[in-house]
Parts: structure tokens; sequence; C-alpha cells
């Protein structure tokens, strides 16, 4: 009984603590609220749960990044301010979209660029695999989700190729999201020569439940000349060939040019935290002879003094005057981005939605029926995608276009890193607006009518699949 009640003493306590460091931290109030309530009230479940959950910030990052104060690493990202001054672009009335995403992202827009618009799997891979081919000097690559079956193994053919050719591959993968990926598959890359590490969350003392973050950057850069960004993972059926899901819709996009030193920059990063080392990369830009177009590249995460993406897509939505159509397989906002999307429609911007009609998270799917409650009465449209299986992450405000990694969730809003390109031109955009027509067209409206039907419990699933947005 002593040592049971010693450590019935001991949860209480830890509750308590724990509380008041709830109180202090949590960036809402209602979190605030709802961790001190439970804390104190049920520690014996709270305080193991806000060990792994309740961390909104992730330790470590930025002071590795900054008190370690490695030169190599400062003077990089000098040299590439420096080195892009002739092709930071200036922005115009018709871009105030941009305006303040530009401060988020701390990196300007840049010029002399050409973009490739990627549309699923078979388009992105084999871009991907021919740039790897050609690269002359180094090969940068990293994935949320690797997994050895088809598909991974030709990703790893394919840098092991690149090593034979005397390439430098640094190869960064997500622990978390890669976590089948066997010893083997690790084990082939670096006896062939390839860095291969996982970006390692829980590393430092203070991390070791740091397990709620994760890394879900896909970039690939060849050279620092072009780099490829977007969202699609490594695995069999981001090809389309999964019995459960089908076709696998998703998009990715090339860029060339200076801003894949922006895209360089991210996995530099990235690089650095994982392995406390700062690879001797090509910081010089180098303008694309096809095009000239204006790109803006935003990576962001739990180690930004802000939060970057939810302010980010807050503030385009706010700034749209004519369309806001949005991609997202997991669509889960805050009151934010909500509000945003409502206030739009309400100015007569043609708000669009569009979510997987078959989603792989149940969750999500039952959360998507309380968020098309409140916005039905705002004259927002919400498409189910139904002609297999939406992974795309797009958007795009009046004559501006987007593709990155992140959805709009909470999630990729604050717990992930993120990285997302945005495009300042009008032929671009058409590409995008006419991926989005076309995905329309293989899709159905919601209306009231997905209530009509359902069982009795149907409707209190969907308000508890609501309270649980904060972990979705």
């Amino acid at each position: 009984m002593t040592i049971l009640g010693l450590l019935a003493l001991s949860f209480h306590l830890a509750g308590l603590a724990l509380s008041i460091h709830a109180v202090m931290g949590t960036r809402t109030a209602q979190g605030a609220i709802a961790w001190a309530v439970s804390l104190v009230s049920f520690p014996y479940v709270a305080v193991p749960a806000y060990l792994v959950l309740g961390r909104s910030k992730f330790n470590g990052y930025v002071s590795a990044r900054r008190l370690d104060a490695l030169e190599t690493e400062e003077e990089a990202i000098k040299e590439v301010r420096e080195n892009a001054a002739p092709f930071i672009g200036t922005l115009g009335d018709e871009f105030p979209a941009v305006r303040a995403a530009e401060r988020l992202a701390e990196i300007p827009v840049l010029t002399g660029n050409d973009a490739e618009l990627l549309i699923d799997g078979q388009e992105t891979f084999e871009s991907i695999f021919e740039g790897i081919a050609r690269a002359g000097d180094y090969v940068l690559v990293q994935f949320f989700i690797v997994k050895d079956d088809e598909l991974g193994r030709a990703l790893r053919d394919s840098m092991i190729a690149a090593a034979g050719r005397g390439i430098r591959v640094l190869f960064l993968f997500d622990e978390v999201g890669s976590h089948k990926l066997p010893k083997s598959y690790l084990s082939e890359l670096r006896v062939a020569g390839v860095e291969a590490y996982n970006f390692h969350t829980r590393q430092g003392p203070s991390n070791r439940f740091q397990i709620n973050f994760r890394n879900h950057r896909k970039i690939v850069v060849v050279d620092g000349k072009e780099g490829w960004v977007g969202g699609h993972n490594v695995g069999d059926e981001y090809m389309g060939r999964s019995s459960q899901f089908g076709r696998w819709r998703d998009t990715h996009v090339r860029i060339e040019g200076p801003a894949a030193l922006a895209l360089q920059l991210s996995f530099v990063e990235d690089w650095h935290w994982a392995t406390g080392e700062t690879p001797d990369l090509n910081w010089v830009p180098q303008a694309s002879e096809a095009a000239d177009i204006p790109v803006l590249i935003v990576p962001s995460g739990p180690a930004d003094a802000r939060e970057t993406a939810a302010l980010m897509f807050t503030h385009v939505i706010n700034s749209a005057r004519e369309r806001v159509w949005i991609a997202s397989p997991y669509f889960v906002p805050d009151e934010g981005v909500m509000n945003a999307l409502r206030l739009a429609a309400l100015r007569d911007v043609d708000v669009r939605i569009l979510i997987p009609d078959e989603p792989d998270h149940y969750l999500v799917y039952l959360a998507a029926f309380h968020f098309y409650e409140e916005m039905k009465d705002s004259g927002i449209t919400v498409y189910r995608y139904t002609d297999g299986f939406m992974h795309g992450k797009s958007i795009l405000v009046d004559d501006v276009s987007a593709v990155g990694t992140a959805n709009f969730d909470n999630r990729s809003f604050r717990l992930n890193f993120e990285i997302t390109a945005f495009f300042l031109d009008p032929d671009f955009t058409r590409e995008i607006e006419a991926m989005f027509e076309e995905d329309f067209r293989h899709s159905r409206l919601m209306t009231p009518a997905d209530f009509d039907g359902k069982p009795f419990w149907f409707r209190p699933a969907v308000r508890a699949a609501r309270l649980t947005a904060p972990v979705q």
C-alpha cells in the first residue's frame, strides 16, 4: 500500500506541475483548460498523454541551429542571400496574399525559375529518378514515409546508382512515418556510400517523449539547381497499386532555378538537426533558361517562433478577392482558418474545398461532416473526390497557386515540419486551375443529403471526432 500510495501521490504531483506547464505553454485557451482540468482530475491517464501529446514546441531544433554557432551554416545562409540578390522579386499590388507569407518564410520571392506540374505518382517519380540520374555533384532526398516495396526499392536503386557514379547522396526520413523501413534497406544504402539518417525527433535528454512531432516534408534537390516538392511519399500506393484505394491522386512540382536553393536550405537545417553536420553544397543560384517564374518557398514547423503554417494560410485566405480553391486529404481546420473561409465566402469569394470521398482515417472522415455543417450556410462548396483517394495538397488564391506538403489540420499547422511552394505566375496558375477543374469533374458535391440515412450515433460521433481535431 505504501508503494501504491507513493505512486499515486507522484501522479497527482506530476499532474499539478504539468497543469501549470500547460496553462503557461499551450497555444490556445481551450487547449490549456482541457489539459489543466484533465491533469488535475485524471492524472493517471492525462500525465502520460500530456508527456507525449501536450508539447507545442519542438525542443532543441532552434538551439541546435543557433547555439552551436556553426560558421559553415551561417556563412551558407549569408551566401544564399547575397548570391540571390539579383533574383529577389519585387511584389506589386497584384500579390497581396504573398506579402506576409514572404516575411513568415524569412526567404524572399525568387525569380528566374521554371516550374513543372507533376500529377500523380508516375509523372512524379519518373521526373525525380531522371533528375537523380543527371546529378553531377550531389543529391538530397527527404521523405516522410519510405517503404521497402517496389517504389521504395526503385528509389533505393536510384540512390545507389548515383553513389556508384561518385555522386554524394544524402537521404533523410522520418522515423515515425517510416517506422516499418527495415534495417536491411538502410544497410544497403550505407554500404553503397549513401549517407542515410532518420530525422531523430527524440534526440536529447528532454525529448524522449517528443514523438507527437513529425517531419512531413518531401524534398529532392539535385546540385542546388532543381528541386521537387509535393504530397507524394515513397510507397506503392502512391503509384496507384493499392487494392484498398486504387488510384492515388496526388500532386508534386519540379522547380528549376534559384528557388531550388530555398528547398535546399530547408533540407540542410533538418539534416543538421539529425546529424549535427552541415554539408558542403552549392549555394550559387542559377536561373532557368526555360522560364522566369517568381517562387516563394515557405518552410514551417513547431520550431518556428510563430505558427507559420496557420498564419500563412489564414493570411492568404483573408487576402482573396475572387477565389479560394483548396485540395487537402485531411481537412480539419482550426477556428481561425474556418472564420477566414467563412468571411471569404460572405464577401462573394468563390470558396471550394476538395477532400477525399473515401478517406484513409475514419476520424478525419467524421470531422469533415462537422466542418461541412459549419460552412454550408456561408456559401462554401465542398467537393468529395470519387476517382480514388485524393492526397494532393494544393491551393489556388486568385492568381497565386501553391503546392506543398501541408494539410489543413492542426498537425500540419502546429506539429509537423512542412514546406509549401507558392507560384506567382499566371500561366502556371492556369495549369493548377485546369488540374482543379479536372478533379472537380471527378467529384461529387457534399449536400445535407449526406447526413440522411445515417444511424442515430453518427452525429454524436461527428461531434466527438471534432474534439480530437488537435491531435489528428
